[in-house]
């Protein structure tokens, strides 16, 4: 029987938590392989000690046949879950993105460094001791590690098992010798994860992250060991740029329908149903300037 985890659920604003409620839910998570072939997630058998079940990276067209005797059914957040295809071959990968799109990433490329940018890749377990003395230093600079906590895995003897088993990939993009950005992909089978990517706030103004990840692309295509980059759960500006596919998908709450739960339930709901209708109005002219006099 899988065991349930605290999840906090959460109303924010952006990068602001407005308050956390915590539960116990058995979290159940869709491979990209999964959400490619809308494959319907079977439920385990759900622990006594748990509040329900947190299903994530749902297709959307497959939420309605979801269903739980008994269950809450609460719609958490919708997203595309992005992947890129790696097998292609890179000058096919160039040729999806428009023009304007493609000239501004080669030329963050060569105002980057002098030629090409020195990208090296870690895949051995030996690479894997280098590359996180290297990159941890790096990664505590990052605002995933000063914000979230987030900003490389600390689990060192995981790096190296998966590299025993070729199944890592990683990457630093170095700028006159010093490291500038990390990249680090565990795989599943013949499919790379996105799991962290950072560099240092000095460099931000050059885009290490955009020159790294674009780079680490062509290396992987070039190479051929695996199909696909799984930009894995949300979205953003940069799984957008760099994905050359997706799937509408959707996360889902199913929680017993105990007091406390249909209270944590009615409050997220009404507080993201809060947060969507101000976004809709925030550039009328008026409820605009009230905002902006607000936040002063």
């Amino acid at each position: 029987m899988t065991s349930p985890v605290r999840i906090d659920l959460k109303g924010s604003i952006g990068a602001r938590t407005i308050f956390r409620i915590p539960r116990f839910l058995v979290k159940v998570g869709l491979t990209l392989d999964d959400v490619l072939n809308d494959v319907s997630p079977n439920l385990p058998a759900l622990p006594k000690d748990a509040d329900g079940y947190l299903v994530t990276s749902l297709p959307e067209h497959l939420a309605g046949s979801l269903g739980h005797s008994g269950l809450r059914y609460v719609e958490r957040q919708r997203y595309t879950r992005r992947y890129a295809d790696l097998t292609a071959g890179y000058a096919a990968y160039l040729d999806r993105f428009s023009s304007k799109t493609r000239s501004t990433l080669l030329r963050k490329h060569r105002r980057f460094a002098d030629g090409a940018p020195d990208v090296r890749l870690y895949r051995t377990v030996g690479d894997m001791d280098e590359f996180e003395r290297l990159a941890r230093p790096l990664a505590q600079r990052t605002y995933q590690e000063r914000l979230l906590g987030a900003g490389l895995s600390d689990d060192l003897a995981r790096m190296r098992a998966l590299a025993a088993e070729d199944a890592v990939r990683a990457f630093i993009l170095f700028r006159e010798g010093v490291p500038a950005a990390y990249l680090y992909l565990p795989a599943q089978g013949r499919v790379l994860i996105y799991a962290y990517l950072g560099y240092d706030p000095e460099f931000a103004s050059l885009s290490p992250g955009n020159v790294l990840q674009l780079s680490a692309l062509e290396m992987l295509m070039q190479e051929g060991r695996f199909d696909r980059l799984d930009f894995t759960e949300g979205d953003g500006q940069h799984k957008a740029v760099f994905a050359t596919g997706g799937v509408p998908c959707v996360d889902l709450l199913l929680l017993r329908p105990t007091i406390a739960n249909v209270l944590a339930a009615f409050a997220v709901t009404a507080f993201d149903a809060t947060v969507a209708r101000f976004r809709g109005i925030r550039d009328w002219p008026m409820v605009g300037r009230l905002l902006s006099d607000l936040r002063r």
